[in-house]
């Protein structure tokens, strides 16, 4: 029997775990990445750069040699839709064929609100902490704000953790400065007890560190616009000299092009096993996808991971006639770190546990950044 041919669709940490998971099991299969560069961008390393712990060449890893390694042919391109039966790959560059199928493209965020080009995203790319860096180092003072939102058709889209590091990071890295009492930092959010999903000792323990450190904040209130020296809230008018935003998230668009189930926020459906319903030898993992589960199961890096690794391993059974059979862990683990600390939360469905900020978390938050990326 011809060895299947496999395509994973994304080099962030989904479609790198689903494929050294392939690799690991399949010695034999077919295997392909397509994204528009051979490279992995650590985000969650860009917290680090306005106060110089990081550089973009950090952050950037070329993949050629682990491709090579694991013998993993490179598709250069962009998805931009699929066929009725989802084995061929429509992309900016001609047609993909494969047997079986991994997408793994992550989510867009929400643009919507008015002015949101003045607001900074936090997680848009390495370029979003350098244009922080930058902000910042041509300030002389004034007011800073921070901020997330969600998707109204699916709470779970969001993504906060970054903004709470860098309003946090901010914070010490002027007060090392020595200018910390020229600046205004204010924290806004549209639910009265932001980061909920952390767990209610979590939520506790951040609100208590804002207060700690003079940070204002206003709470139970929905950005209504942002303009290029301010943020309007449904009752208050923040002046801002920079506002870093976290929009919600919404499903990629070349599911707009696609047969696939679509979620009430945009996301690829997907059961338990990750696998797409409909579709044979079709699977999702990480922030493209809607699965079942808690109402605070996480969009993050760590459940991405677990998420391909499953979706990895239901794939190759579904190829060998087999129903899949792994279901992946609801986890929440996360270090939220204050640039010299790092206060961390880990949630399961059993538990919710949280430790104040301590300096050991944050140097186990860059040493898991430095195993992490000697994988590739």
């Amino acid at each position: 029997m011809e060895a299947p041919r496999i395509v994973v669709v994304g080099a962030g940490f989904a479609g790198l775990t689903a494929l050294r998971t392939l690799r690991r099991k399949a010695p034999r299969a077919r295997l392909s990445l397509l994204a528009p560069r051979a490279e992995l961008h650590y985000l969650p390393g860009s917290i680090w750069i306005p106060a110089g712990l990081r550089r973009r060449e950090d952050l950037i890893v070329p993949l050629g040699r682990f491709l090579e390694r694991r013998r993993i042919a490179f598709h250069p391109g962009r998805l931009t839709g699929l066929s009725a039966d989802a084995r061929t790959l429509h992309t900016d560059q001609g047609e993909l064929a494969c047997d079986g199928l991994i997408l793994a493209t992550g989510a867009r965020f929400l643009r919507r609100l008015p002015g949101i080009e003045h607001a900074i995203i936090p997680c848009d790319g390495i370029a979003a902490g350098e244009a922080i860096r930058d902000r910042l180092a041509a300030l002389e003072g004034g007011t800073l704000c921070f901020g997330f939102g969600g998707h109204p058709q699916e709470p779970g889209a969001m993504r906060g953790g970054p903004v709470f590091e860098f309003l946090f990071g901010i914070d010490g890295l002027l007060r090392r400065q020595r200018r910390r009492e020229r600046f205004r930092l204010v924290f806004f959010s549209p639910s009265p007890r932001p980061g909920q999903r952390l767990g209610d000792r979590a939520v506790e323990r951040i609100l208590g560190e804002m207060r700690r450190r003079g940070i204002e904040t206003f709470l139970g209130e929905k950005p209504v616009a942002f303009e290029a020296d301010a943020v309007q809230l449904e009752r208050h008018r923040l002046e801002s000299a920079m506002t870093v935003f976290m929009p919600g998230l919404t499903g990629p668009e070349w599911l707009e092009q696609s047969p696939l189930p679509r979620s009430p926020g945009g996301f690829v459906v997907a059961d338990a096993h990750c696998q797409v319903p409909g579709f044979a030898h079709v699977f999702v993992a990480g922030d493209c996808g809607s699965y079942p589960g808690p109402d605070w199961l996480p969009k993050q890096a760590h459940q991405a991971d677990l998420q391909a690794d499953v979706a990895a391993r239901n794939l190759l059974d579904s190829l060998r006639g087999r129903p899949p059979r792994a279901r992946f862990k609801a986890e929440l683990f996360c270090i939220v770190d204050t640039l010299d600390r790092g206060l961390l939360v880990r949630r399961t469905e059993r538990s919710a546990h949280s430790l104040p900020p301590l300096r050991a978390m944050h140097w186990a938050k860059a040493l898991f950044e430095r195993i992490y990326l000697r994988r590739y």
